[in-house]
């Protein structure tokens, strides 16, 4: 099996490091209903634990769920709610529409707000390595400290400072040394969680909160992490780089990035609000369509939604089931999934099969497709 690996920009034989693939993908910070982009993502994962494992391995896919950090809490006190009741609702929501999407359940789904201690455990390992430095009651990850910070995403210094200022990184900060340098414990505000500890009461920074969690759940070096191409930088990069210098050696053997979905030529995002939600879909159409429809499109690849891709997904699955059940175009499938998830070669296998009259209900399960 082969799997494009980002930090190296190739596509590479995938060899794990024994028969069990451990996996980790970024999961949702519950503040608002998924949507398209975030099916994309975890479709992708859930597809590719489906490949791993018809090849005969276990897979430990984790996927967390961010419930404290600025978004969720901003959300929160402009409801006028707590933080907690304002994931509860929302985690709910998201997994029913993965549910009725076909997603298998990951092996474990921890929260961030689970892992504080071992979030303050990998601070004071990082602050004894001396790759931090503490500053108006938070504590920063010092950049210039570790040379192979860039080394997955690989940007120039421009453009890291951009994508920062755009995704959270508060390149403004005046207690920064360096407006990249990042942090991993800050204070809270009156109306925030806050937990004790030795550089004062606060909250963990949200790069911090995956590394503790993937370290603890799935040890200290991981066969697959990624998530949506924009998690690239800064929150991959700022993982790697904390985690190498704990560790001593690399976290992850390959970094897996998804595409943006756009919606009006622009990415689809929270804070933009073009965004189509998973539920309103599946009002209209039943979910293996919805599944299809992102499924046409290559996981890396950035593509703008188009309504009529349910509508030809329809299509699809009714010359799909026009045949019996059958196992044609499995192993062209299993060939194409091989090939860093080429989704759009299984599909056109498997069209041409039942253009045929020969039963697809086997290649079109490896899809999570059921017949």
């Amino acid at each position: 099996m082969r799997l494009y690996d980002s930090a190296s920009g190739a596509v590479r034989e995938f060899v794990p490091h024994d028969s069990v693939v451990t996996m980790y993908s970024c999961g949702i910070t519950p503040y608002d209903a998924s949507h398209l982009g975030h099916a994309a993502v975890f479709l992708t994962f859930d597809l590719l634990s489906r490949v791993l494992m018809d090849e005969g391995y276990e897979v430990k896919w984790v996927r967390n769920i961010t419930d404290v950090d600025d978004s969720i809490l901003a959300k929160a006190r402009s409801l006028g709610v707590h933080y907690l009741d304002l994931a509860a609702t929302e985690i709910a929501r998201f997994d029913a529409d993965m549910r009725a999407l076909g997603l298998m359940a990951p092996y474990s789904e921890p929260r961030a707000t689970s892992a504080i201690a071992e979030i303050l455990l990998m601070i004071q390992r990082i602050v004894d390595a001396g790759y931090a430095y503490e500053r108006g009651g938070a504590v920063y990850f010092d950049v210039s400290k570790y040379q192979g910070f860039g080394h997955v995403s690989h940007l120039g210094r421009a453009k890291m400072l951009e994508y920062a200022a755009e995704r959270g990184g508060n390149v403004e900060d005046p207690n920064k040394d360096d407006p990249l340098d990042f942090v991993l414990w800050q204070p809270s505000l009156p109306d925030e969680p806050s937990w004790d500890s030795r550089y004062g009461p606060g909250r963990p920074g949200w790069h911090i909160e995956c590394s503790a969690l993937a370290m603890r759940e799935l040890g200290e070096r991981i066969d697959i992490h990624g998530g949506g191409y924009d998690l690239l930088f800064p929150h991959h990069e700022c993982e790697a780089a904390q985690s190498e210098v704990v560790t001593g050696k690399p976290f992850v053997d390959t970094w897996m990035h998804v595409g943006m979905v756009y919606l009006g030529g622009q990415k689809m995002s929270k804070s933009l609000g073009n965004l189509v939600f998973v539920g309103d879909l599946l009002k209209e159409y039943e979910a293996a369509a919805v599944r299809l429809s992102i499924l046409s499109n290559h996981y890396r690849s950035h593509w703008e939604w188009d309504p009529t891709a349910l509508d030809q997904a329809v299509e699809r699955l009714a010359l799909w089931r026009s045949a019996d059940e059958g196992e044609s175009a499995v192993e062209e499938v299993r060939k194409a999934l091989r090939e860093d998830l080429d989704t759009q070669g299984a599909i056109a296998a498997i069209d041409a099969a039942a253009r045929g009259g020969q039963g697809v209900s086997v290649a079109a399960a490896l899809l999570g497709v059921y017949l």
